[in-house]
């Protein structure tokens, strides 16, 4: 029996060089910044770590199909949950591009579907936090777009990641999954 688990996650990593303007964002508003490095998840829940040996072969056969491409974050969009909390994040142009291949790695792994299950399918972001209040989200997003640098990256691999089971692990990079380079 296949299960999965939420200590593991597939996820695209900006660049580490590309990480202190998001980390700057993240430090003050999202209470995830110890758990996760800055990501867009494209499969959480995912499989046990001590699956990745057995996953890694067929991922990397349907990624090397895939071209490599450049990645843009430049706008800040947010997900409302109701109850004036929303999250505030980072929309990653292109959009196309990021879902075909989460589309593409989820046929692998069908059953890993948890982020396609929103009422608008799958979304990809890279949240920098949670707001509380309208008003303080509008003011917080227009002083953030105010001083945003564009952050552009090539994205040449995806990653499984996974952390331990107690409250304070954070998430660690376990296998790199190359796309193709053309």
């Amino acid at each position: 029996m296949m299960n999965k688990v939420y200590t593991s996650a597939v996820v695209i990593i900006p660049p580490q060089e590309s990480w202190a303007s998001i980390q700057e964002i993240r430090k003050i508003y999202d209470r995830n910044v110890n758990r996760w490095m800055p990501h867009i998840t494209l499969l959480y829940p995912f499989r046990p770590e001590n699956e990745y040996m057995a996953l890694e072969k067929k991922f990397s056969e349907v990624c090397k199909k895939i071209p490599a491409f450049e990645v843009t974050l430049q706008d800040f969009h947010y997900f409302n949950h109701g109850h004036q909390i929303f999250t505030l994040w980072l929309k990653p142009k292109p959009f196309d591009k990021i879902q075909d291949l989460q589309a593409k790695i989820l046929k692998l792994i069908p059953d890993c579907n948890d982020v396609n299950n929103f009422k608008n399918g799958f979304n990809s972001h890279l949240s920098v936090g949670q707001i509380k209040g309208k008003n303080n989200l509008l003011e917080i997003t227009k002083n953030l777009e105010g001083r945003w640098k564009i952050i552009k990256f090539f994205l040449s691999e995806i990653f499984f990641i996974s952390r331990e089971q107690n409250k304070t692990s954070r998430f660690e990079i376990k296998k790199r999954i190359q796309l193709r380079i053309e």
